[in-house]
């Protein structure tokens, strides 16, 4: 990512935070409407889930500066999702969702390079965790 695209995706999303709740509401209600097969995996208070994904995104949003410090959270935490469930092919809704959610949170800040932007991220980080899952469900021998 360049560094322009790490300042808008910093100073999108710090102005997502002041609504953080109602955006991880929409996030999830999008989700659920475009993967209703994901839903399945979610188990516990959504609204709880909703905290800790923005919690998760302030974390990521933070370190783009610092891809080396969040790269390994990021590689824990897709082992993690591998163990409840979550496959390849989940990552496109999700990344679809938070775009959405961005653009509905966002209005008319959310610009094509804001949305470049955050595609950016989003797949570099994807990425990340998709080969760490991968990783993970190879068996040892």
């Amino acid at each position: 990512m360049t560094p322009s695209q790490v300042e808008l995706v910093q100073s999108s999303f710090a102005k997502v935070v002041p609504i953080a709740d109602t955006a991880a509401g929409l996030f999830y209600g999008r989700l659920f409407e475009i993967a209703p097969e994901v839903k399945p995996l979610f188990k516990g208070d959504i609204a709880e889930q909703g905290k800790k994904l923005m919690a998760t995104l302030a974390v990521v949003v933070n370190g783009l500066t610092r891809l080396e410090a969040i790269v390994p959270a990021a590689q824990v935490l897709a082992r993690r999702h591998v163990a409840y469930g979550v496959r390849e092919e989940h990552y496109a809704p999700v990344g679809a969702a938070l775009l959405w959610t961005l653009e509905q949170g966002l209005g008319p800040d959310f610009t094509p390079e804001v949305k470049a932007a955050w595609a950016e991220a989003y797949t570099l980080l994807s990425g990340v965790m998709i080969a760490a899952a991968e990783d993970a469900a190879v068996p040892v021998a």
